[in-house]
């Protein structure tokens, strides 16, 4: 009875553990996972490069360039729609004005709290400039940050791939690690074929969407699409 409830303890101390790790290193970790998903759907590519006789630092090197190109023409996209969608500013702006105008007349109209009272409450409970601005700097270090996480991750598991997989084959014993390697490549192969075939589906229902909304006459259709 007393080695059962120690083994209970020391499993559930491991799980706690575990989680403990998840959430502490979760700064260490997202990117982590993030550029080892990107690895897995550039691994193709950077294989049929190196099977050309590119040196293995070259071919990985124009993964990166090509996951900077896709990066860049999806900013430069959104930049173009943002910019579109910025030239009815005005009419956005008459109609937020609407907006809040109502919310105001349905809070007096159904709780009895005057305008002034709801002005006087925003002004309490909204943040300042300075903490908006320091709020936005934060957030654009850290994506800026995480990105060059996932893209030294990228570089990282492609280059070091075989390593990686002497690595997970040591972990078992010797009969069992062409079994293992098996797995490995299966897992690879299927992560793979999963994320083309995401990637595929979130272009066709872009296209769908933008086609639809163009249909419908709404305004910067490649945008909300």
């Amino acid at each position: 009875m007393i080695i059962s409830a120690t083994s209970v303890i020391k499993k559930l101390l491991i799980l706690l553990l575990f989680f403990a790790v998840l959430y502490f290193g979760k700064a260490f970790l997202i990117p982590l996972c993030i550029g080892g998903v990107l690895a897995t759907l550039f691994l193709p590519f950077c294989k049929k490069l190196e099977s050309k006789k590119i040196p293995k630092g070259l071919a990985v090197t124009f993964c990166l360039l090509l996951f900077l190109a896709v990066v860049t023409a999806i900013s430069l996209l959104l930049s173009w729609q943002i910019a579109a969608l910025a030239s009815d500013f005005s009419l956005l702006k008459s109609k937020v004005i609407d907006t809040i105008n109502q919310l105001q007349q349905y809070l007096f109209n159904n709780l009895g709290i005057s305008t002034e009272k709801q002005l006087q409450i925003i002004n309490e409970e909204q943040p300042g400039i300075a903490q908006i601005l320091q709020l936005i700097a934060g957030s654009l270090k850290a994506i800026f940050t995480n990105f060059i996480l996932v893209m030294a991750y990228i570089f990282l598991l492609l280059y070091y791939r075989i390593h990686l997989l002497h690595f997970f084959l040591k972990l078992v014993p010797t009969n069992q690690q062409n079994e293992m390697n098996e797995m490995l490549h299966s897992i690879a192969n299927v992560s793979q074929q999963y994320l083309l075939g995401l990637s595929k589906m979130i272009i066709c229902l872009w296209i769908m969407y933008g086609i639809g909304f163009s249909i419908l006459g709404v305004k910067n259709a490649l945008f909300f699409s």
